[in-house]
């Protein structure tokens, strides 16, 4: 059976994701801020940014825990199935 492969990310692609979040979330803050409108639709706006970096983060934590459960689930399968195979080419004992 062979070893599944992962994808590791280096470290200057989590520094550039990291600062592109930062940069968004500084952007987005700045231009709730300057709007020119009720204090309330402000705070409507932020709590609706927040609400939506939430639900962007759970929904790639989903994806993603849905794929690890998947890679674990066919490794299981392949054990199964190996192991089988293996059970049926061995010599009977008598």
């Amino acid at each position: 059976m062979q070893e599944p492969t992962t994808i590791k990310h280096s470290n200057n692609w989590t520094i550039f994701t990291m600062a592109s979040f930062g940069v968004a979330a500084v952007m987005m803050a700045l231009g709730i801020y300057n709007l020119e409108a009720s204090f309330s639709a402000k705070g409507f706006y932020t709590m609706s940014a927040i609400m939506l970096v939430h639900t962007a983060v759970t929904l790639t934590k989903t994806l993603r825990d849905r794929d690890e459960a998947e890679k674990f689930h066919n490794r299981l399968e392949d054990a199964k199935t190996e192991k089988l195979l293996m059970d049926i080419n061995k010599p009977e004992q008598a």
